[in-house]
């Protein structure tokens, strides 16, 4: 199907956008460069999008829509495939990484370009942003938390949430920021090609974390005790 010219117009400017904002991220990208990379007049941006805010939020929500309802859907078949009993931790953690792994590989859909933008915008200070990635992932993490708790009932609620943000935190860091797929590709270049593989060199860590065993109750206070002694005998350190 041929696109029309608004249709071609708009993707242009995501494109292009896309490109600016992983290369300079979203402060340092101004709409008078964008304009003049994409061709395109502000009044065309205006027109498609409103403000440079709304323009960046469409930038990440084409991809992350398609890649959460990706892992959604094959969490749930998985789910499927191990009824009546609750899914294991590494299937479902395999569910949220074939995806993002999947696009990772597919220059179409952005490819590493995009979870390196996506890696910028973790990081970036806007609230703006902070709040929209929030809320772009609740639905996800919600479906997916509620998975893990039935695979490991032993981990209190909060303790479960911070592990599950610890995870997306080290996912979004490995893929955006370190280029894991090449590094892989290089340590086994005959693998690389294979989600399951690629899983395999990723998930053991995160599950490690995900799955450690609670610290006893009285080891916790004891390093609370001690937290502010140890921080008095560095500063003292220091002072001489």
């Amino acid at each position: 199907m041929r696109m029309n010219g608004t249709g071609a117009t708009k993707d242009r400017i995501l494109d292009t956008a896309e490109s600016l904002f992983m290369e300079h991220g979203f402060e340092a990208t101004t709409l008078r460069a964008l304009t003049s990379a994409a061709g395109v007049n502000l009044a065309a941006v205006n027109y498609h999008f409103g403000s440079k805010e709304e323009l960046f939020e469409a930038v990440l929500t084409r991809r992350l829509d398609p890649m959460n309802q990706a892992r959604v859907e094959l969490l749930g078949r998985f789910e499927a495939d191990a009824s009546p009993r609750p899914l294991d931790s590494e299937r479902i953690l395999a569910a949220l990484l074939i995806p993002a792994l999947g696009l990772a590989r597919d220059r179409e859909r952005g490819g590493k370009d995009f979870l390196r933008l996506l890696g910028r915008a973790y990081a970036d200070p806007a609230p703006f942003i902070r709040h929209f990635l929030s809320e772009q992932y609740r639905p996800m993490i919600v479906r997916f938390k509620a998975a893990f708790a039935r695979a490991l009932p032993q981990l209190p609620p909060k303790e479960l949430s911070w592990r599950l943000h610890f995870i997306m935190g080290a996912l979004s860091y490995t893929l955006a920021g370190t280029d894991a797929l090449k590094l892989i590709a290089e340590l086994a270049p005959n693998e690389s090609a294979d989600d399951e593989v690629l899983l395999r060199r990723l998930a053991p860590f995160l599950l490690a974390g995900l799955t450690a065993p609670l610290p006893p109750a009285d080891t916790v206070a004891r390093r609370r005790e001690a937290s502010p002694r140890a921080l008095a005998t560095v500063a003292a350190r220091s002072a001489r």
